[in-house]
């Protein structure tokens, strides 16, 4: 059974990825998904979402008959362990390691992993470290 729920003031309304192999991206997803503790959306034979992620052949409706371009994808993970997990499911799945789990010089506290999925798409889980303030969002400032 497929459930929707509508969410307001987001960013970013939803995502689709079209994949050259849906039965890959499928597996490699699920894989990832499940480390995530996302629960999944639905699926039918030529699709697959979670959340706000669709993923579909290129003859579903909405594609027009046009794969998407490489993307990259990052999902917040709870824990350094959940970064790890991902990194090992994700190539146990079909992907390709693009940077194993480790800290990055992005902020202090950034530790990630990438894999590429069954499309090259990248793919990154990362844990920002633990929070310093009761607060849930973390203003990070940029300097050009």
């Amino acid at each position: 059974m497929e459930t929707m729920e509508l969410h307001r003031g987001r960013l970013v309304d939803h995502i689709q990825l079209v994949v050259s192999d849906i039965a890959a991206s499928k597996r490699f997803y699920k894989a990832v998904f499940g480390v995530l503790e996302i629960p999944l959306g639905g699926e039918a034979a030529d699709h697959i979402w979670a959340d706000e992620l669709f993923i579909s052949t290129k003859e579903s409706e909405a594609a027009l008959g046009q794969l998407t371009g490489r993307v990259h994808l990052a999902f917040q993970g709870k824990d350094r362990a959940a970064v790890d997990r991902f990194h090992r499911e994700a190539l146990a799945a079909g992907g390709r390691d693009n940077g194993a789990p480790g800290e990055r010089a992005y902020h202090p506290g950034y530790y990630g992993a990438f894999v590429l999925d069954p499309d090259g798409n990248n793919v990154e889980v990362v844990f920002h470290g633990p929070a310093k303030k009761s607060a849930e969002s973390v203003k990070i400032t940029f300097e050009s």
